[in-house]
């Protein structure tokens, strides 16, 4: 059945219509059409150009379904992959079954209503220009220069991306060029939507400091691919040297030792796999701290405690470097997608100094304040994934033993208030036993463990977190470390 899914359509062609996937978002509705001449077709795989459907104040690639798509494109459409393309009519139904969104539903009756002035594969389609993006063109947006308003008459979402440590009034700022969102209290906390960079200059605007990173794992590896598309200079050195060939080929040059990326570059990111090695990363032979001098700036993004954090930051700053720390969430595919979400804390200069490269790296980052926030923040955030998994898991193994069908649970799941990307992957990887990892169960399990130790530093009770850890752990001891956290289903089943 997974087989089948993923065929790729061999025989679509201009005027087609089609269902286009845009990275870790649902399939939406567009047709094949001719690209613009100035808008060059990418090299590398076979792909098509894709104007979308969707509705008068929604476009779906600009505003919500994949704010970087890393191709050429226009403010409704892009170049999209031949195996992220399947036939509209083929699989109406099953998409229709999967997305019940009301945006989606009007996407499809725009596709219906084309269908139904009967004109066919050669009929123009015309897609209403969102009035979101004409007011971004005219009038007082021409300038770019937005006065403050307060958030409550701004975009009416806009609570879930401010990180507040007080119940003091925020005031709500929009550069447009950037389509950012940044809001600034009174005590400096900030966040800012990445959501889309492109939407005016059709790119980001890269910075001209070099920028380094150590560790090309499954996060690494993505994040660098993102900031060298995006025209960043990167410097790349990893432990096993072998994986920064590729990087090589892309553009990137090579570091011998950390100490001598941190040397030759301004900022140097950091993204390694526990405490331990990112303490040794710093403080270990040819080390960080051995390149750091006054004004050489180091970004640590593991996911590590909070005192790890602070201890470099402490050993960082004391050589007359700046230290910013800046865990991210997501998985493999949104590392590859540079749709992470980035959480920083530290020096607040050399956060908007990375601005670019969050912007390539992620589509949302958080200013946390002071060192260690943002540690503390990311572990909570990981304890409630990895809780939610193990939950997952042990639903799955009951329907089984109980004779009800795990498909049928998922569905069920799928069409009620708890469905999501996640829980879709994360179900599929059980059912089909395709374990192979994109956020490897042993660093879950090592995200439950700092996040218990977090609780009890407080005084404070993590009894659903410690019940998932010992499950972790027994997927562990049954060989399940280099899989994917999916696999804490095993622990279910021996």
């Amino acid at each position: 059945m997974a087989a089948a899914a993923a065929a790729v359509p061999v025989n679509l062609r201009l005027g087609d219509l089609v269902w286009g996937k845009l990275g870790r978002y649902p399939p939406w509705p567009g047709k094949i059409v001719n690209p613009p001449k100035d808008l060059k077709k990418p090299r590398g795989k076979k792909c098509f150009f894709v104007k979308f459907f969707g509705t008068e104040d929604h476009l779906p690639v600009l505003e919500e379904l994949e704010p970087k798509l890393h191709q050429p494109r226009t403010r409704e459409s892009a170049w999209i992959k031949v195996e992220q393309l399947k036939p509209y009519h083929a699989h109406k139904e099953e998409m229709i079954k999967i997305n019940k969104g009301k945006r989606f539903q009007q996407a499809v009756d725009a596709v219906e209503e084309f269908l139904k002035k009967g004109k066919g594969k050669d009929q123009d389609l015309t897609i209403p220009e969102s009035s979101t993006v004409k007011r971004m063109m005219t009038g007082t947006m021409a300038g770019f220069k937005w006065p403050p308003s307060p958030v409550k008459d701004g975009d009416p979402h806009f609570h879930h991306f401010l990180l507040s440590q007080t119940e003091k009034p925020a005031v709500c700022y929009q550069a447009i060029t950037k389509k950012l969102k940044v809001c600034e209290e009174e005590t400096g906390s900030t966040s800012i939507q990445a959501a889309d960079s492109t939407a005016i200059n059709g790119s980001i605007t890269p910075t001209d400091k070099k920028i380094g990173f150590l560790g090309l794992g499954l996060m690494g590896s993505g994040i660098v691919s993102n900031l060298l598309k995006m025209g960043h200079t990167v410097t790349v050195w990893n432990r096993t040297a072998e994986k920064c060939d590729l990087f090589i080929q892309e553009g990137a040059r090579l570091g011998r030792t950390p100490a001598e990326v941190v040397s030759t570059c301004d900022i140097t990111f950091a993204c390694v796999s526990d405490p331990k090695a990112a303490k040794d990363l710093v403080l270990g032979p040819s080390g960080v701290l051995q390149g750091i001098r006054p004004g050489k700036c180091y970004v640590d993004m593991s996911t590590v405690d909070a005192d790890t954090v602070t201890e470099l930051a402490q050993v960082i700053v004391s050589r007359g470097g700046r230290f910013l720390e800046a865990p991210v969430s997501g998985n493999q595919q949104l590392s590859n997608d540079g749709m992470l979400v980035i959480l920083a804390a530290g020096d607040r200069g050399l956060y908007e100094d990375c601005s670019s490269c969050f912007q390539a790296m992620g589509k949302t980052s958080f200013f946390l304040g002071e060192v260690g926030n943002a540690a503390k923040m990311m572990l909570i955030v990981n304890m409630v994934q990895g809780s939610f998994m193990a939950t997952i898991a042990e639903g799955l193994t009951l329907a089984q033993v109980t004779g009800q069908s795990q498909q049928t649970l998922l569905d069920i799941l799928n069409q009620g208030q708890l469905a999501s990307i996640f829980l879709d992957q994360k179900c599929q990887n059980i059912l089909q036993g395709n374990f192979k990892p994109d956020f490897y169960l042993k660093y879950i399990q090592k995200d439950l463990r700092l996040a218990i130790a977090l609780g009890d530093s407080v005084n404070h009770p993590t009894p659903m977190a410690a019940a998932a850890n010992e499950v972790y752990k027994r997927a562990k001891a049954l060989d399940q470390s280099d899989n994917d956290m999916s696999a804490v289903y095993r622990a279910y089943i021996h």
